[in-house]
């Protein structure tokens, strides 16, 4: 005879230390939906913060081809810098040139200036005809006389043979030109040979 101690329940229902699976509250989020990382990022955003191959080749073609803009600027701007440097060395080159060959004509235009104060080269004459001619060929040339009474006294440009104190006068005047002076350009062919009037002590 069987006791009422064996009998096991007939219930579906669990025992009271019985209980179903608990719910998995962080699985897989639903489909569509990204679960974000700790910092709150998706994996949608790191992926789309990477940069592509082809990006990444398009920046260094474009980083390359700054550089070389640089570069090219660079070059065009020495390159000007050349050229101006010759073409100044060349005009300077030239005013040499031009100034040893007109050397020789400096002692012809001092007699013929001397000849003018004398009253030598009367107008119509030959030797008058003559030092036009000589003068026509250094204005050509591109000449340039310099030196008169009544001028400050410049050391740069002046060669002060004589100082004669003078009074009432207060800066280093050219009181009397004993020799003109010449430049070509930049050159300076022959300073003028002065005499000087300076103030009276």
């Amino acid at each position: 005879m069987a006791h009422k101690d064996d009998e096991q329940p007939t219930g579906s229902g669990a025992g009271p230390d019985e209980t179903g699976p608990e719910e998995n509250t962080s699985g897989p989020a639903p489909s569509g939906e990204q679960a974000p990382d700790a910092d709150g990022l998706t994996i949608d955003d790191i992926l789309g913060a990477e940069q592509t191959p082809e990006a990444a080749a398009e920046d260094a073609g474009s980083d390359r081809e700054a550089s070389l803009l640089i570069d090219l600027k660079r070059l065009q701007a020495e390159y000007a810098n050349y050229r101006r440097r010759t073409e100044e060395q060349r005009e300077r080159e030239i005013e040499r040139a031009k100034g040893e060959a007109v050397k020789g004509l400096l002692p012809v235009m001092d007699d013929l200036d001397r000849a003018a104060k004398h009253g030598d080269l009367v107008e119509g004459s030959p030797l008058a005809a003559i030092g036009d001619k000589v003068r026509a060929v250094a204005e050509r040339l591109g000449v340039v006389s310099y030196g008169a009474v009544g001028d400050a006294f410049d050391p740069q440009q002046h060669e002060a043979i004589f100082q004669a104190p003078t009074p009432g006068v207060t800066e280093t005047t050219i009181l009397e030109v004993v020799e003109v002076g010449y430049r070509l350009g930049s050159v300076e062919l022959r300073p003028a040979k002065v005499v000087v009037a300076v103030p009276a002590e």
